[in-house]
């Protein structure tokens, strides 16, 4: 792809506070659009609880198609707490997608932003720069759906097959030798409960069988009690962390707590095709409509599309916006803005406004 080629962005602004982190993202990539040689070309589909309630689907196949031939993925935020399957589970298009595609790398960064409060002593000088590597298509998730459940007893079963860890564990890999690079430690640590059960100790296994093909990192190993301890009190140790679906879901929301909370922390689920990018916060509907919502993870999240993208197409300037981004966030924290859940009242525009300027 030649850089001045415009780059075709799927945009499923989701419910709730979806649609109002989306405009901000935009907004930002039209800023990067009118101050590079790169292009966008976005093009807007249905997704979510809304659509669900009103068709009975969460994504229609225009939707699907639609992701099938775009560059790259851009998710605000779906489902609705009041808006369930007739199994009770809610309405979930973000994981319906990594499954239709095939995006077995959930990629969590937690990076403490200068000049917003962590609730762990000492990290405001020690910093906090790390990333959850969530395997985001089977483990305990593969089972979503397929659950038996009686009178007496419900199941559920967890998978782990060779060929996704393989390819989970060379991204991993490959993450932290670009981490190192960059100035990181590059250490990767694989994160299971190898000692209680067969499966995790098969995962394990196979992390150390790619761990010999890249003897320049770091690797090593941890049980997932001990990591979560280890987190809330050393989270500086740690560099990148590579576990299964269900504990990559809940420690990157530990980690996301750590540098903020969860409207600090951007995601990307990523295959060797596809990739979708979106905040990892959900659709909050009690401040919906409210212009409290801080978009600030969505943009970041745009930051790492532009990164996937720079890989993808060999797009160096894609790389540049993405930094530029990322030391604009930095600037107006640094600067003093503070959002309604750090007990300020910079809301959407506010946050918006401000990294538009910085940039």
């Amino acid at each position: 792809m030649s850089a001045n080629s415009a780059l075709h962005i799927a945009v499923l602004p989701g419910d709730g506070i979806g649609p109002e982190v989306m405009a901000p993202a935009l907004e930002i990539l039209r800023k990067v659009e009118a101050t590079t040689d790169l292009k966008f070309r976005f093009t807007e589909a249905e997704a979510g609880a809304n659509h669900y309630k009103a068709t009975g689907k969460s994504m229609p196949e225009t939707t699907i198609r639609l992701c099938e031939e775009a560059d790259a993925i851009l998710l605000g935020a779906c489902g609705l707490p009041s808006v369930r399957y007739p199994d009770n589970t809610e309405i979930a298009p973000q994981i319906e997608l990594r499954m239709l595609f095939d995006l077995y790398a959930g990629v969590r960064p937690a990076r403490l932003i200068p000049g917003v409060p962590s609730p762990i002593v000492g990290a405001d000088t020690r910093g906090i720069d790390l990333v959850v590597i969530r395997e985001s298509t089977e483990g305990l998730f593969a089972s979503m759906g397929k659950g038996t459940v009686s009178h007496d007893e419900a199941r559920e079963t967890m998978l782990i097959t060779r060929r996704t860890s393989e390819r989970l564990f060379a991204f991993s890999f490959k993450l932290a030798e670009r981490r190192t690079a960059r100035g990181r430690s590059g250490g990767l640590a694989c994160v299971d409960k190898a000692n209680v059960f067969k499966a995790f100790a098969f995962f394990r296994g196979i992390f150390d069988e790619v761990a010999q093909r890249h003897p320049k990192v770091k690797a090593d190993h941890l049980y997932i009690d001990a990591c979560a301890a280890m987190l809330v009190k050393r989270p500086w140790d740690f560099d990148v962390l590579v576990t299964e679906n269900m504990f990559g879901d809940i420690l990157s929301d530990l980690t996301a707590g750590l540098i903020g909370g969860m409207g600090m922390a951007p995601s990307a689920d990523i295959g060797d095709r596809y990739a979708v990018f979106q905040p990892c916060h959900g659709t909050a509907p009690d401040i919906m409509g409210q212009g409290k919502a801080n978009p600030t993870a969505m943009i970041l999240s745009v930051a790492m599309m532009l990164d996937w993208l720079a890989e993808k197409h060999g797009l160096e300037g894609a790389v540049e916006a993405g930094e530029r981004i990322e030391r604009a966030v930095d600037k107006v924290y640094a600067d003093g803005i503070k959002p309604f859940e750090f007990g300020g009242s910079n809301g959407t525009a506010d946050v918006t406004k401000a990294v538009l300027q910085a940039l």
